[in-house]
């Protein structure tokens, strides 16, 4: 077996180091979370309807806890879907 060298240590064992996503409503504060505007509300669930979680959205906890009632107030009231099967389909 051979011996590796020091290179090949450090490139296996280093992370790769990304930039913090931004919180949208953060930066910009006229951006408000209504659950009436369920296009936008629509941008934070997947296509099996699932709520988004917020390493992948990049909002901060206030936004994203906001969102989730936001988006669940508009399930409630059929704005938005709670499972594919009830998607509306045109």
């Amino acid at each position: 077996m051979p011996k590796r060298t020091k290179r090949e240590f450090t490139r296996k064992n280093t992370k790769k180091v990304t930039s913090k996503k931004a919180c949208r409503f953060c930066i910009d504060s006229e951006n408000i979370i209504d659950y009436k505007r369920s296009k936008m509300l629509a941008h934070f669930i997947s296509e099996r309807c699932k709520i988004a979680p917020r390493r992948v959205t990049g909002n901060c906890q206030f936004h994203q806890t906001r969102i989730v009632e936001a988006i669940k107030r508009a399930r409630h009231l059929a704005l938005l879907p709670y499972t594919v099967q009830h998607v509306i389909r045109n």
